[in-house]
């Protein structure tokens, strides 16, 4: 069993966090609201800092998930950062969503103290957090992944180590871009078939289980059916990675053009009010008054 911290409990850190709780290691947590920190240890015991450093000092992996890269350079580099407290030899593993660059950064800043750093962003959102069934994807030092990857597995389904540092982030933006092009042909051909008076159910019910079928088209095409939206993903949280996607592609040089329209249909949801709808809310821009 290992000594741990983990910094940051939103949707998807609160649960993974308790995994690890229950999975018998000696969990120290840490969040911006107190009040979230006190719930967590009042559900799970063990116990909660007041400063990501604190929280840090002593642990074997520090785990962060925060909201961008603003809040993880806060809570891994500022006064009171993790770094800070962190011993030499302990890894830092980040499983917030962000870009390349800050985990270049961290990178080197773990590096400059002889700690490990991995960037780990995380996908399957807020049911594969709660039921420890998260893909994940790693960049970093091969020794540093070797040791994590016991601790990881707790509230992983799958994980892969990718390559240097940043690897993890570049695989999330795949993965990214996947499910933006995804959604608008699910949220396009649900349109279509309303259009064209089908029965929505039984259209699905067949296509899903063929070369069509995706994770997004057999969890999502009931709801999108219904008109209901308020759970998962949030279309805010979408345009904040679709934008970390589209500055690394004029980094790179890569063309994106049906992601960039994608964001930019996004926008369209966010104008309509609903920033805090689940991404398959796609389908609301092309019927906004039904």
């Amino acid at each position: 069993m290992a000594k741990v911290a983990f910094i940051g409990l939103g949707t998807m850190g609160y649960p993974m966090a308790g995994h690890l709780a229950k999975a018998g290691h000696e969990v120290c947590v840490y969040n911006r609201t107190l009040a979230k920190s006190e719930q967590w240890v009042a559900q799970f015991g063990h116990r909660l800092a007041e400063t990501p450093a604190d929280a840090a000092r002593g642990a074997e992996f520090v785990m962060t998930c925060v909201g961008n890269d603003d809040d993880l350079y806060q809570v891994a580099l500022g006064e009171e950062g993790a770094l800070k407290g962190m011993s030499a030899n302990a890894v830092l593993i980040d499983h917030t969503t962000a870009s390349a660059e800050i985990a270049r950064q961290l990178d080197s800043a773990c590096r400059a103290r002889q700690c490990g750093f991995l960037d780990a962003p995380v996908s399957g959102g807020q049911a594969g957090a709660e039921n420890g069934a998260l893909g994940i994807m790693v960049g970093g030092a091969a020794a540093s992944f070797a040791r994590a990857e016991p601790i990881i597995a707790v509230y992983a389904k799958a994980t892969k180590h990718l390559g240097e540092a940043g690897s993890g982030q570049l695989t999330k933006m795949v993965n990214q871009i996947c499910i933006a092009g995804l959604l608008q042909g699910l949220a396009e051909a649900t349109h279509f078939l309303k259009r064209a008076g089908l029965d929505g159910d039984a259209v699905f019910d067949v296509i899903q289980h063929g070369a069509a079928g995706s994770w997004q088209m057999s969890n999502r095409h009931t709801t999108m059916l219904n008109d209901e939206y308020e759970f998962g993903f949030a279309v805010d949280w979408m345009r904040k990675d679709l934008s970390l996607v589209l500055d690394e592609a004029r980094r790179n040089g890569a063309r994106l053009p049906v992601t960039a329209l994608v964001d930019q249909f996004y926008a369209d949801v966010q104008n309509l009010g609903g920033g805090r709808w689940d991404t398959s809310s796609l389908l609301k821009r092309l019927e906004p008054g039904e």
